[in-house]
């Protein structure tokens, strides 16, 4: 998505760090994402996740004492401001599979008044992100956008309370339309949502999608496997199952080739066009809701 910064993207939380992947990859100028803190306790994870372009913000649940940690996360932000780069905010404060705007915290009210009071000309753009599904692969992920917040919008305004009451209710009106409000057990609203694979396409796939699934199976099982013994009562499983994948994929890919080419013919190269090519057709022949 082609904006300048400096940008501040307010967004809802329904998917863990995916959401802050999907985001990186979607904006053309750098994005740094805000992370819960207690994620960066370790100091080798800590200079892991900054590498990654992460920040962390601590919550009153992840201890008090930490919350001055905040003041120097701000203070950054301030400075990939200047740079004309772009932040990522999660503005409900907590990151919950479902499909509904949780109460939005103030901490986005913050950040966004401190680069003005800074004559930062910060933008703030709302951003909505919705997925078909959290639990299983072949899934389809809206994203909507709303109009962008700017300082001219809330020179009325004139306690801190006042602005952060007032920035907060224009940010929900903004992002109430575009995150998707349905029911897990509403099926039909959300094929109405998302839609689906067309029956003419799903017999297209069929033959090259079985193949897919088959090639796949020891692998997709192992990560499953793995994500449900360690995440599987949290909402960082869509998350995990991806990272897990992402890391172990290329080993696969490698294994299967060097078995396939081991038999006299060219099925080892074959092999890495095959797999990447038969995993896409699966994943678009599975898209299913829920």
């Amino acid at each position: 998505m082609k904006t300048s910064g400096p940008l501040l993207i307010a967004s809802n939380h329904p998917n863990s760090f995916l959401d802050a992947i999907i985001f990186d990859i979607l904006f053309d100028i750098p994005v740094t994402s805000l992370a819960r803190g207690d994620a960066f306790k370790n100091k080798r994870i800590f200079r892991l996740l900054r590498s990654l372009k992460m920040l962390p913000v601590y919550r009153i649940r992840e201890g008090a004492e930490n919350l001055n940690i905040n003041y120097e996360t701000f203070d950054s932000c301030i400075e990939i401001f200047k740079q004309k780069e772009g932040v990522l905010i999660f503005s409900e404060g907590l990151c919950v599979n479902e499909w509904h705007l949780r109460p939005l915290k103030k901490g986005t009210a913050r950040l966004a008044f401190k680069a003005w009071d800074e004559e930062i000309p910060l933008k703030i753009l709302p951003a909505g992100i919705n997925y078909s599904s959290f639990r299983k692969y072949g899934k389809r992920i809206i994203i909507n956008f709303g109009n962008f917040l700017e300082a001219g919008q809330f020179e009325a305004a004139i306690t801190d309370g006042e602005k952060n009451t007032l920035f907060n209710k224009m940010l929900k009106e903004e992002l109430q339309p575009l995150v998707y409000e349905i029911d897990k057990r509403d099926r039909a609203g959300l094929e109405n949502k998302f839609g689906k694979t067309s029956a003419a396409a799903r017999l297209l796939l069929a033959l090259p999608a079985l193949t897919g699934a088959i090639l796949h199976a020891p692998l997709y099982l192992f990560a499953r496997l793995i994500v449900k013994l360690f995440f599987n009562k949290t909402d960082h499983h869509d998350s995990v199952m991806l990272g897990v994948l992402l890391l172990s994929y290329p080993f696969y890919i490698t294994l299967l080739s060097i078995i396939a080419g081991l038999v006299p013919t060219a099925w080892g190269w074959t092999m890495i066009i095959l797999l990447p090519v038969t995993a896409f057709c699966c994943a678009k022949y599975e898209v299913r809701k829920g």
